[in-house]
C-alpha cells in the first residue's frame, strides 16, 4: 500500500528537498502551503503537477486548517517543517514566532489526539536550543540554553513532543535536532545565501560596481551541512520501530569568516582581513573592500559556537552525509552565478 505524508513548510528549503525524496520513494505527499501576500511556491514548481503531490492551504496558527488537513489526508507520517525560521527576526516578532513555532506544534499534537489519527510525527528541532552552550560538542544529552525567541519557542515544541511521547503510548514522535544546513534553495535572508548571492553577482555582472557585503559577527561559528543530507535523516527517523530524538550535524565548525573566504575563493578571489572590531574589513588582493561590519546584524544575545555530535544518528539510523562544507558553499555560489547569468530562471 502506498504511504502518505503530510509536510508543513513544504515551500521552504527542507520541505522542497524532503518532498523530492518522498516522491522518489513512491509516497503520496500532501503539502501544507501558507497563503501569503506574495507568491511563495517557487521551491515546489517542479512537482506542483506531480500526480502524487497535493497542496493544501493552511497555517500553523489556524487550528481549523490543521484539523481539516489531518482529517482529510489521514497521513502515515507528518513532517512539521513549518516555522518562522529567522533567528534574528524572532527578536522583532517574538509573539508571532511563539504562536507558529511553539503553539503551532501543540495544535498538531492535539489534532492527532482528538482525531485519533496514528501518524508518525517528525518535529524540526534546532541547534539553537543549545544557544549559550554548556558543553562542546553538543549531544542529545547536553543541557539546553536558548538565546533567542526562536530558540525558546522551539524548546517548547521539543518538550511538547517528548511529553506526548511519554504520555501517550501510541504516539510516535521524533525531534530532529538539526544543526545549520544549507543549499541553493536557502532563503535570501540567511547569511549563507546572502554571501553566496553577493559573490555570484560579482561574476554574473563583472562590469558593475558591487558594494561590500555587510555582515555581523564574523567569528560566530556554526556546524554547516547540506539540506539534502539532513532531510534524508528526517525520513530515516520515522522509519524506526521506536521513536527517539537525534542530532544531525557534521561534527565540524566553521566561522562566518571562513564561509566568506570559501565563497570568494571559488571565484578566484583571496580575502585579506584588516582592522578590528566594527572597523574590520575584508579586502581583495587589489585593495577593494569586499566585506564590512554592520552592527545592526548582531543579535541582542549572540550564540558564538554550535558544534554537533551526530554519533547517535550515524550508529542507530545508519545516517551518512554526502556533502562537506566546501562542497555546499561552492554549489550555492555556482547556483547564484547561474541564476544571475540567466542560465537558470529560478532556484530550481
Amino acid at each position: 500500500m502506498q504511504k502518505t505524508a503530510l509536510v508543513t513548510g513544504v515551500t521552504g528549503q527542507d520541505g522542497s528537498y524532503l518532498t523530492d525524496l518522498l516522491l522518489k520513494t513512491q509516497y503520496k505527499v500532501y503539502g501544507l502551503v501558507r497563503r501569503s501576500s506574495t507568491p511563495n511556491k517557487q521551491n515546489i514548481n517542479r512537482y506542483i503537477n506531480h500526480p502524487n503531490f497535493v497542496p493544501f492551504y493552511g497555517d500553523l496558527t489556524d487550528v481549523n486548517s490543521i484539523l481539516t488537513v489531518i482529517q482529510d489526508t489521514q497521513p502515515d507520517e507528518i513532517y512539521n517543517l513549518g516555522a518562522q525560521s529567522d533567528v534574528r527576526i524572532s527578536f522583532d516578532v517574538p509573539v508571532a514566532t511563539g504562536d507558529t513555532n511553539a503553539l503551532g506544534v501543540m495544535r498538531i499534537l492535539e489534532a492527532l489526539q482528538s482525531l485519533k489519527v496514528k501518524s508518525k510525527f517528525y518535529q524540526a528541532s534546532t541547534s539553537e536550543l543549545f544557544g549559550k552552550v554548556q558543553e562542546t560538542p553538543q549531544t542529545e544529552t547536553t543541557p539546553f540554553y536558548p538565546r533567542s525567541p526562536y530558540g525558546v519557542a522551539k524548546l517548547y515544541a521539543y518538550w511538547a513532543v517528548k511529553n506526548y511521547r511519554e504520555s501517550y503510548p501510541d504516539f510516535f514522535g521524533c525531534n530532529g535536532i538539526l544543526f545549520n544546513h544549507e543549499s541553493p534553495l536557502r532563503g535570501e535572508n540567511f547569511v549563507t545565501r546572502k554571501i553566496t548571492k553577493a559573490v555570484g553577482k560579482r561574476i554574473a555582472f563583472k562590469n558593475v560596481r558591487h558594494p561590500p557585503i555587510e555582515l555581523g559577527n564574523l567569528d560566530s561559528k556554526r556546524d554547516w551541512g547540506h539540506s539534502k543530507d539532513y532531510v534524508r535523516g528526517m525520513w530515516q527517523m520515522l522509519q524506526q520501530d521506536k521513536p527517539d530524538d537525534y542530532i544531525l550535524a557534521t561534527g565540524e565548525a566553521h566561522s562566518i569568516r571562513e564561509l566568506v573566504e570559501c565563497a570568494f575563493n571559488y571565484i578566484g578571489e583571496n580575502v585579506i582581513w584588516g582592522g578590528s572590531g566594527l572597523d574590520e574589513k575584508g579586502y581583495n588582493d587589489r585593495g577593494k573592500v569586499l566585506v564590512s561590519i554592520n552592527p545592526d546584524f548582531y543579535r541582542p544575545a549572540e550564540v558564538d559556537l554550535l558544534l554537533g555530535d551526530p554519533s547517535k544518528a550515524e550508529k542507530e539510523l545508519k545516517w551518512k552525509r554526502e556533502y562537506n562544507f566546501t562542497d555546499t558553499i561552492e554549489e550555492m555560489v555556482q547556483n547564484d552565478i547561474d541564476i544571475y547569468s540567466g542560465i537558470k530562471k529560478n532556484l530550481l
